[in-house]
């Protein structure tokens, strides 16, 4: 079959697409920029990448019409206050582009949404899920509560809680129920339905076996790691303290940190339906998705992570995001030295960040990103993804990757942190020379302010770094 992935570059459809080819299907993946999309190099050349953002009407033309099936994989969630509003606009130019096409079938993963009574986020799902069930073609929904596999947001956030809390003092939502199921069994449900008439015009809760509290996630999570843990639930907590909880204690944005913690008090456990027969799936449960996933992340297997996706930062889409560096009224710190062996300095550039810090003067880094939080940054706790791998569109602690060739020698990140400005650092290896640079667009006087106030640490970090990278 010949199937459009809209969200190819997603946590959801960077594991859909590996299996979809592997059953023999040609894939074409949609992404706003396809610089930023980086499929293992064995699968190039059985995909076809095409550059659609469905919130520009002026790029759904690249879309063939020649098409049997869609995934509609696009959320919104937290990248902008008015996310229902994005969301739905997106959904409705999905539906009218694909109407236009051959598509007998379009699958959709949405979020459980059996209450009564939503949180926005849930709600903005189930509006986009109404939307797409307008078209002309068959249209199938997969409801799914928290996802437990490496990389996910709800899985991260319970990583961090339990891993840096000894006792946790909660907010009385972990008391609500949900009903979890692992990354796997979700892709199997998505890959499975493809072309199924028995799915055709329904929709589906998928679920694993377990009905937990989150409470009770959280302690099987320490459980799993070996780790004891004291978790005491307090009835006064706020939804804007409860926010403020998990955005500093994860790596969670402010703005994702309230979408979900009004998710949390909504139960999220599936209505009984006979897809399991239908499709011939059997999900594990909780404490094996769990073995699983930690299995996968002591391996540095991890194909995808929320932490990539735009909106885990908080990058402006208007802002110019090529691999050049800006010139005109930029400041420039420009440090270069002679290396020993360039191939030792190329690992160390593309380990740098994470759990190996920046090689000099770390708790300086710490004390930004420390700062970065309390004005509602991202802080350094997104980490990066990969121990040695970067790629363009990477997140690396407070960093984006915007370009990154190893066998060039060069690394462009952009700033993700709040700045009164823009800001870039660049490597460049070239002759046994490395080249440091690092370049601040300020915005109005308070950029320029801001520039000279840390003009001092940069001369004790980037010189101290540049060293450290260069023997």
């Amino acid at each position: 079959m010949r199937i459009l992935l809209a969200g190819a570059s997603g946590y959801i459809g960077k594991r859909l697409l590996p299996v979809l080819l592997e059953k023999g299907h040609e894939v074409i993946c949609c992404v706003r920029d396809s610089s930023r999309f980086n499929p293992e190099s064995d699968l190039h050349s059985q995909i076809k990448i095409i550059e659609v953002d469905f919130l520009e009407k002026e790029t759904l033309h690249r879309i063939p019409k020649n098409i049997d099936a869609a995934y509609y994989l696009l959320h919104s969630m937290a990248a902008s206050s008015d996310y229902e509003e994005l969301e739905m606009r997106c959904a409705t130019n999905f539906r009218q582009v694909i109407n236009e096409t051959t598509a007998k079938h379009v699958i959709y993963l949405s979020g459980i949404v059996n209450e009564s009574s939503l949180s926005r986020h849930l709600s903005s799902r189930k509006a986009v899920e109404e939307e797409l069930k307008k078209g002309t073609y068959h249209f199938t929904t997969f409801r799914a509560g928290i996802i437990i596999g490496s990389g996910s947001a709800s899985f991260e956030i319970i990583r961090d809680l339990v891993e840096k809390l000894p006792v946790m003092i909660t907010p009385k939502w972990l008391k609500t129920k949900c009903q979890p199921i692992g990354i796997g069994d979700v892709i199997s449900f998505l890959q499975k339905a493809l072309g199924k008439e028995e799915v055709f015009d329904q929709s589906f809760d998928i679920g694993g076996p377990d009905i937990l509290t989150y409470k009770e996630m959280l302690l099987g999570f320490a459980e799993a790691r070996g780790l004891e843990r004291k978790i005491f639930i307090v009835p006064v907590m706020t939804p804007r303290l409860s926010s403020y909880w998990l955005y500093f204690v994860t790596s969670t944005s402010y703005k994702l940190a309230t979408a979900l913690v009004s998710s949390m008090k909504v139960e999220v456990i599936c209505q009984p339906s006979n897809i399991n027969e239908i499709l011939g799936i059997e999900p594990i449960d909780y404490k094996t998705a769990l073995k699983k996933t930690l299995y996968k992340i002591k391996g540095n297997e991890i194909l995808s992570s929320w932490k990539d996706s735009w909106s885990s930062g908080v990058i402006d889409q208007k802002i110019d995001l090529s691999h050049s560096v800006p010139q005109y009224g930029c400041f420039k710190d420009i440090r270069s030295k002679t290396v020993n062996d360039p191939k030792i300095t190329k690992e160390k550039i593309w380990q740098i960040g994470g759990d190996n810090g920046w090689y000099y003067g770390n708790w300086l880094w710490k004390s930004r990103g420390f700062l970065d939080k309390l004005f509602g940054g991202v802080g350094l706790r997104r980490g990066r993804t990969h121990p040695s791998r970067l790629l363009p569109g990477d997140a690396l602690d407070f960093w984006r990757v915007l370009y990154a060739n190893k066998e060039e020698g060069r690394l462009l990140l952009f700033a993700e942190m709040k700045l009164p400005g823009e800001a870039w650092l660049e490597f460049e290896l070239k002759n046994n020379e490395l080249k440091q640079t690092a370049t601040f667009r300020p915005s109005g006087i308070s950029g320029r302010l801001y520039w000279y106030a840390v003009l001092p640490f940069h001369g004790f970090i980037f010189n101290g770094m540049l060293r450290f990278l260069s023997q």
